[in-house]
């Protein structure tokens, strides 16, 4: 994704929950330049708090076959808009948080249902009334709508650049697909539909597919100063001045264990930015 400041375009690259920690490095080539420029970076290990629940609903934890192949289709649906490109004007951070609450399940908790281990918390629960409004946190179009098996009530809202929200557990839906949004909009109401335990909203933020903590883009990035380096080891921003420019991003891994191997390219995007814009 490419957001501006006052002199530099950024690119912000979002990095999977599971990525494993060590070194990696992305390529940028602006327009005109012969050759690409390859910047470090490093990904730590975190620990994730775990957090147990439990569900009245058996099914919800262990679904049965016929539930399985809902899931499988409500999946391919929700990765077809998680997968789709867009351009679109650079997206203005920090973004709005969505409705008013307290941040309650934070992102990357390990979840246990009922005693058994399921996937990662992959966004960040915001505790509210049910029939609170919830409103859009940037402007987008809504690219898909539905009620899905676990989600509940959800609108995915595709900002543009690969940046993708979806509201989930929502008691009503106010917006329907392709419907244009403006940062604020109401989109629907806070509820508790789907797998949950009580009324709130899940947010999850998807950049080019990969499960980002929605509470890093509710703060703005502080501009680099005018003389710093398109980027620095161990950062996860590059930028380029501000001009028609595009870019490609390429993530390489180099595993700890294997200091003598060549870094191999591991995952390739390009990162877009709009024509005309100064």
């Amino acid at each position: 994704m490419v957001v501006k400041d006052d002199k530099h375009w950024r690119t912000v690259i979002g990095l999977p929950l599971d990525l494993i920690p060590g070194q990696y490095f992305f390529t940028v080539q602006n327009a005109g330049e012969d050759k690409p420029r390859q910047f470090k970076f490093s990904v730590a290990p975190k620990q994730y708090r775990t957090q147990h629940l439990s569900i009245a609903n058996k099914n919800q934890v262990d679904p049965d076959r016929k539930t399985l192949k809902r899931i499988k289709k409500e999946r391919a649906e929700m990765d077809a808009v998680y997968n789709h490109w867009r351009d679109a004007e650079p997206v203005a951070l920090p973004l709005q948080q969505p409705v008013k609450g307290e941040l309650s399940s934070s992102f990357g908790l390990r979840r246990v249902f009922n005693g058994k281990p399921r996937n990662p918390h992959s966004g960040l629960d915001i505790a509210a009334p049910s029939g609170r409004p919830v409103t859009a946190p940037a402007a987008g179009e809504v690219a898909a709508t539905g009620h899905y098996f676990f989600n509940g009530n959800t609108v995915m809202i595709d900002h543009g650049q690969g940046l993708v929200s979806m509201m989930c557990h929502l008691s009503k839906i106010d917006v329907k697909k392709g419907d244009k949004v403006k940062r604020g909009d109401i989109i629907g109401k806070v509820g508790s539909t789907g797998r949950a335990t009580g009324p709130h909203l899940h947010w999850s933020l998807s950049l080019n597919n990969a499960r980002v903590n929605p509470k890093l883009f509710l703060w703005a990035p502080k501009p680099p100063a005018d003389k710093k380096p398109l980027a620095q080891p161990e950062a996860t921003t590059g930028k380029t001045a501000g001009g028609n420019k595009s870019a490609k991003n390429v993530l390489n891994k180099k595993h700890p264990k294997q200091k003598n191997a060549k870094n191999k390219p591991a995952r390739k995007k390009a990162i877009r930015q709009p024509s005309g814009r100064q």
